[in-house]
């Protein structure tokens, strides 16, 4: 029940999670799955896993989208707090990852609820734009490569409905966004976008600091 949130006290981080996280066998066994996968470190934290869910659930979302679903774990997540009628359109471009959640999808009883798109997320996304389905979701969790969040952002911002909500990881980097010293790639990236989202009117915001960094977009 490991967790990634860098931007808290141990101690203080285990009390949270120890009086919060109401985790599932079936959760926990995924992430374990995940773990053992060089590229394990990607997966969110169960604590970041559950208040998706929250959001979910507090927005009264039933069409949701999430770009980089890599195994699985936050979609699983989503798809259980969707009603029966609740709809996830995953967006990723690998079929090794992502079989390993379609796998736990089955399991847990909700793999009718998510679409999985294999192919560049924006060329899903501009052909659901292209569908007239502007405007037709409620919730997006954006957690794919950090050089383009800002055009998953965009086109994220005209598929949500006003009051609809978007969620970024990795807005924090390891605290790398607050160190000039790193000028790599995706550190530059999650530092325009945080920039771009603190002015951008279209939306209001927050950034909190769960697992390593979640930013929400409220669609104005």
């Amino acid at each position: 029940m490991a967790s990634k949130t860098h931007f808290m006290d141990q101690k203080v981080l285990r009390y949270v999670v120890e009086h919060s996280l109401r985790d599932a066998p079936l959760l926990a066994e995924l992430r374990a799955e995940t773990a053992t996968l060089t590229q394990g470190g990607m997966q969110v934290p169960p604590e970041q896993g559950q208040f998706l869910a929250l959001m979910v659930q507090a927005t009264g979302a039933t069409r949701c989208i999430e770009v980089g679903t890599f195994t699985g774990y936050s979609a699983l997540c989503v798809a259980q707090a969707l009603p029966a009628n609740g709809k996830l359109v995953c967006c990723d471009v690998s079929e090794e990852w992502t079989n390993i959640g379609r796998r736990y999808w089955e399991r847990a009883g909700v793999a009718g609820k998510i679409d999985l798109r294999i192919a560049p997320a924006t060329e899903t996304l501009d052909r659901m734009l292209s569908a007239g389905e502007a405007g037709h979701y409620d919730f997006a969790f954006i957690d794919a490569d950090k050089p383009n969040y800002q055009p998953y952002y965009e086109r994220c911002l005209r598929l949500i409905r006003t009051g609809g909500l978007i969620a970024f990881d990795n807005t924090l980097w390891s605290g790398a966004v607050a160190d000039d010293a790193d000028q790599s790639e995706s550190t530059r990236a999650l530092r325009a976008l945080n920039d771009k989202l603190h002015h951008d009117e279209r939306v209001s915001v927050s950034l909190l600091s769960i697992g390593d960094g979640v930013t929400l977009a409220l669609k104005r």
